[in-house]
C-alpha cells in the first residue's frame, strides 16, 4: 500500500501544483478586490462626510441669521430654543467630522452606525481640508461665545450675535469653496481606484481563463491517460478475479463485502448478490447463530492492532464450516474454509482480505477415512474380544443383543397415545438398552457401549419431558440399526475365525444339561472377611416376586409395576428365605455343588475384568471373590436372567455400594472393597448371591432425594417406611447418584433386576446394614 501511495503522489503531483496555483491566483484577485472595495467604501464615506460638513455649515450660518432676525423674541420661546439647540448640535457635529477626516478615524453617525474614514494623503485634498478647518476655527469660537449666554435673559447677547453673524458672512463662502474642493478631490481618488479595480479584475479574469484553458489542455489529457491505465489495470484485475477458483473479497469493519470479488465466490457461497452486502446477512441461516456471533467477534479482533494476526487466526470459527445452501435439487450442504488476512495502509488495518475455498471433497474424504478408521478400530476391538473371550459367551452376547433389539423394536411398534402408555414404553426401552449396555461393557465392546450410552442420553431427556409424543421415539430407530449392524459384524467375524470349528458357535439351548439323579446340596457361601452383626437398625429383607395374584397388589409410588411384598427380619445365620404359596422354606446352604470347568474359569475372568473396569472408572479399589459359579451347564432362561442380573448388581455394588478409598479409610475400613459372588443351583432353582462390604442402603438419602426431586414434600416423605423407600429404590428412573455416567446414575439398573426377576417368577431377598454391607439373594426357578 505504501508503493501505491508513492505512485499516486507522483502521478498527481503536477495536477495538485497546478490546482494550487490556480486557487492562489483566484485568491489574490479576490483579496485585491476586497481591499480596493474597502478603500472605495472609505472614500465614499469621506465624500459623504464632506457633504455632511457642508450641510451642517450651511445650517449653522442659516441659524445664526435666523437668530439675528428674531432678536428681541422671548429666548424661552420654542422657536428660539429649537434654533439654539440645532446650532449647538450642528457645531459639535462639524467638530467631530473634521477631526475624523483629519485623522482618518471612525465616528458614529446620527443613525448609530460606525463610519470608517480613510487617511487623507493627497496634498491637494489635504490643503482643502486644512482651509475648511481654518475657516471653521474662526467661526466656531464666536458661535461658542454666543451660545454661552444665548439663553440667559440677564445677558445682552446682541454684541456677540452681531460678531458671530459678521464672521458667518465671511467664513460661509470660504468653507463652501474648500468643502467643494475637498469633495471633488476625494471623488477623483475614488474614481481612480474604481478604474484600477476594473482593470485588475479584467486582467485577473483573463489570466484565470487562460490558465483554465491550459489546465484543460494539458492535465485533462493526462487524466485521460491515467484513466486508461486504470481501466487496463481494472480489466486485468477482473480477468484475475474471474479466473481464480477461490472466493476473494475485502471486508470492512462493519462486515460489509467490497464491490469487487472473484467470480468463483458467487458459486461457492451460492448467491449472485454479494457486493456491498453484509457478511452476517449472507451467512445467516446457512451456519449456526453461535458460529455467526463468534465470526462477528473474531473479525472485531482482526481489526484490533494489539492482537496478533497469527494468534487470532487459530480461533477462526469458519475453518471448514458446514454451509447450508439451497439448490434446484434441494438443500445442499458444503464445507467451506474461510481464511482471513489483514490489509494495511501506513501501518493501519484498512481491510480484511477473505479467501474462501470449497473443501467439501477434502472434508468428506477425511470423514470417510475417519469412518473407515473407526470401522477398523471397531473390528480390531471385536476381534480382540472374540479371541480372548469364550465363544459361548460371545454367542450368548450376540443372541441377547438381538433379543434386546427385537424387544425394543416391538415396543416401538406398539401403538400408544396416552401419557401412561408412552411413559411405560419409555421404561421398557430404557431397561433393554441399559441391559444391553451392561453386557457390552462387560465384554469391553466400547462401540456397543458408546451407541447404547448415547441412546440412554436420549431416553433420559425424554424422561425429563413434561409431555411425550410418539414422534419422540423416532430417533431411537437409528441407534437400533447401528447396534444391529454391530451385532451382525461381530457374528460374521466370529464365524470367519471359527470356520474350522463352527460347532463352537452353537447356542446354549443346544447343549444338553447335566442330569442329576437327586438334588445336590448348596455349598456354604463365601463370607466377607469382616463379620457383620445385626444391629438395632434392623436388617431389611425384600422379596420381589411375580405371582399369579400380582395384579391385585398396589403400585409402588407412581410406577405401574406391582409392588413387591417386603418382610423385615433379623438374620443371625446365613440362610436364604423364600416365600411360596404362603409357606416359608429354609434351604440348606450346603445343598448346591460348585462347578470347576474351564468354561467356568473364562466366565470368572469375564466378571473380574468387568468389575475392575467399573472400579477404575469410578476411582475405587475392589476385590471380587467368585465361588460356585454354576451357570454354563444349565439349559434354562434362568441362566440368561442370572447373567443379566449379575451384571447389573455388580455395577450397582461398585457404583453405589463400595466407597472410595479415602472414605473407607476414614471409617476404619480397608481401602479395597470386597464383593462376593456365588451362583449355586438345585434341580429346580438357581441361586445368585452378591454381597459387598460397602455403605449399605441409606434410606434417609432416598428420602431426601424424593424431597429434592419434588415428588414428595418433607412431611409426606418422612412418613414413608423402609418398605416404601425400598420400593422407590427399585422404581424406574430413580437414582441416588448426583450425576449420570457410563456406569450409573440413570435409575435403570435395579429396575432391570426387579423386572427380570418378575419375568422369571423368581424372588429377591435383600439384607443391608447402613455403613456395613448389602447382600442380594436371587432365586430363579429352572424350567423342567
Amino acid at each position: 500500500m505504501n508503493l501505491s501511495n508513492v505512485n499516486i503522489s507522483g502521478r498527481y503531483r503536477g495536477l495538485v501544483i497546478s490546482i494550487t496555483l490556480f486557487l492562489a491566483l483566484i485568491s489574490a484577485l479576490l483579496v485585491y478586490t476586497f481591499y480596493t472595495s474597502s478603500l472605495l467604501e472609505e472614500n465614499t464615506a469621506a465624500i459623504d462626510t464632506s457633504n455632511q460638513i457642508a450641510n451642517n455649515a450651511q445650517a449653522v450660518i442659516k441659524d445664526i441669521f435666523d437668530l439675528q432676525n428674531s432678536y428681541g423674541e422671548d429666548i424661552n420661546s420654542p422657536h428660539i430654543q429649537t434654533v439654539l439647540q440645532r446650532l449647538e448640535e450642528n457645531s459639535e457635529e462639524i467638530d467631530t467630522l473634521l477631526v475624523a477626516l483629519k485623522t482618518g478615524s471612525a465616528y458614529v453617525d446620527t443613525k448609530g452606525e460606525t463610519v470608517q474614514l480613510p487617511s487623507i494623503t493627497d496634498p491637494t485634498t489635504l490643503q482643502a481640508l486644512n482651509n475648511t478647518e481654518k475657516e471653521w476655527s474662526m467661526l466656531r469660537p464666536r458661535v461658542k461665545d454666543y451660545l454661552e449666554i444665548a439663553d440667559d435673559v440677564r445677558q445682552d447677547t446682541s454684541v456677540r450675535l452681531a460678531l458671530v453673524g459678521e464672521q458667518a458672512k465671511t467664513s460661509s463662502l470660504a468653507m463652501n469653496s474648500s468643502l467643494e474642493e475637498l469633495t471633488a478631490n476625494i471623488f477623483t481618488v475614488a474614481a481612480n481606484q474604481a478604474r484600477n479595480i476594473r482593470l485588475i479584475q479584467i486582467l485577473g479574469v483573463a489570466s484565470i481563463f487562460a490558465y483554465f484553458l491550459i489546465f484543460i489542455f494539458f492535465f485533462v489529457r493526462r487524466l485521460r491517460e491515467s484513466d486508461a491505465e486504470t481501466l487496463e489495470a481494472r480489466r486485468e484485475t477482473q480477468e484475475i478475479m474471474q479466473t481464480v477458483s477461490t472466493g476473494l473479497f475485502l471486508l470492512d469493519k462493519n462486515l460489509q463485502i467490497g464491490q469487487q470479488h472473484s467470480q468463483a465466490l458467487e458459486s461457492i457461497i451460492g448467491s449472485d448478490r454479494l457486493a456491498g452486502e453484509n457478511l452476517t446477512h449472507v451467512l445467516r441461516g446457512r451456519i449456526s447463530d453461535k458460529d455467526l456471533d463468534t465470526t462477528r467477534q473474531f473479525i472485531e479482533q482482526l481489526y484490533n492492532p494489539r492482537v496478533k494476526e497469527k494468534l487470532v487466526n487459530d480461533l477462526n470459527p469458519l475453518h471448514k464450516v458446514m454451509l447450508h445452501t439451497e439448490s434446484e435439487s434441494g438443500q445442499e450442504n458444503r464445507y467451506l474454509d474461510f481464511k482471513f488476512s489483514r490489509v494495511y495502509e501506513n501501518k493501519n488495518i484498512a481491510r480484511i482480505l477473505v479467501n474462501v475455498t470449497d473443501v467439501s471433497d477434502a472434508v468428506r474424504l477425511e470423514q470417510k477415512l475417519e469412518q473407515e478408521r473407526a470401522q477398523n478400530d471397531m473390528q480390531i476391538e471385536m476381534l480382540t474380544t472374540i479371541l480372548n473371550v469364550n465363544p459361548v459367551v460371545i454367542q450368548d452376547f450376540i443372541k441377547n443383543t438381538k433379543q434386546h433389539i427385537e424387544k425394543i423394536n416391538n415396543v416401538l411398534k406398539n401403538p400408544g397415545s396416552s401419557q401412561f402408555e408412552l411413559e411405560n414404553k419409555l421404561k421398557l426401552i430404557f431397561r433393554e438398552m441399559h441391559s444391553l449396555k451392561g453386557e457390552s461393557s462387560a465384554l469391553k465392546l466400547h462401540s456397543f457401549t458408546k451407541i447404547a450410552n448415547a441412546a440412554e442420553d436420549k431416553l433420559q431427556a425424554l424422561q425429563n419431558q413434561a409431555k411425550l409424543s410418539g414422534n419422540d421415539f423416532l430417533p431411537l430407530a437409528v441407534d437400533l440399526e447401528e447396534l444391529l449392524n454391530l451385532s451382525n459384524t461381530i457374528e460374521r467375524l466370529g464365524e470367519r475365525i471359527n470356520q474350522a470349528a463352527p460347532q463352537v458357535f452353537t447356542s446354549l439351548q443346544e447343549n444338553e444339561p447335566t442330569k442329576r439323579s437327586e438334588p445336590t446340596k448348596i455349598s456354604e457361601p463365601t463370607k466377607l472377611s469382616k463379620t457383620v452383626a445385626p444391629t438395632k437398625e434392623a436388617v431389611t429383607t425384600a422379596n420381589i416376586q411375580q405371582q399369579e395374584n400380582a395384579a391385585a397388589e398396589t403400585s409402588v409410588i407412581t410406577t405401574p409395576v406391582n409392588e413387591p411384598k417386603v418382610i423385615i427380619t433379623e438374620h443371625t445365620q446365613d440362610t436364604i428365605e423364600t416365600e411360596n404359596d404362603g409357606l416359608i422354606n429354609i434351604i440348606d446352604s450346603n445343598s448346591l455343588l460348585a462347578s470347576n470347568s474351564s468354561k467356568e474359569h473364562d466366565l470368572v475372568e469375564y466378571y473380574q475384568d468387568f468389575a475392575q473396569q467399573i472400579a477404575q472408572r469410578q476411582n475405587k479399589k475392589i476385590q471380587l471373590e467368585i465361588s460356585d459359579l454354576d451357570l454354563l451347564n444349565v439349559s434354562s432362561n434362568a441362566v440368561s436372567t442370572a447373567k443379566e442380573v449379575i451384571i447389573q448388581l455388580l455395577r450397582n455394588a461398585i457404583v453405589h455400594g463400595i466407597e472410595v478409598p479415602e472414605v473407607r479409610q476414614a471409617v476404619g475400613k480397608d481401602e479395597t472393597g470386597k464383593i462376593c459372588l456365588n451362583v449355586n443351583r438345585t434341580d429346580k432353582c438357581l441361586f445368585v448371591i452378591i454381597e459387598d462390604d460397602g455403605a449399605g442402603i441409606d434410606y434417609e438419602k432416598i428420602r431426601q432425594k424424593l424431597i429434592d426431586a419434588g415428588k414428595y414434600d418433607a412431611e409426606t416423605a418422612y412418613k414413608l417406611n423402609q418398605k416404601q423407600l425400598l420400593g422407590v429404590l427399585f422404581s424406574s428412573g430413580f437414582t441416588t447418584k448426583s450425576q449420570a455416567d457410563e456406569d450409573g446414575g440413570r435409575g435403570v439398573g435395579l429396575d432391570i433386576v426387579k423386572d427380570r426377576i418378575q419375568e422369571s417368577k423368581g424372588q429377591l431377598n435383600i439384607k443391608s446394614q447402613l455403613g456395613e454391607m448389602t447382600k442380594f439373594v436371587i432365586t430363579l426357578p429352572i424350567e423342567s
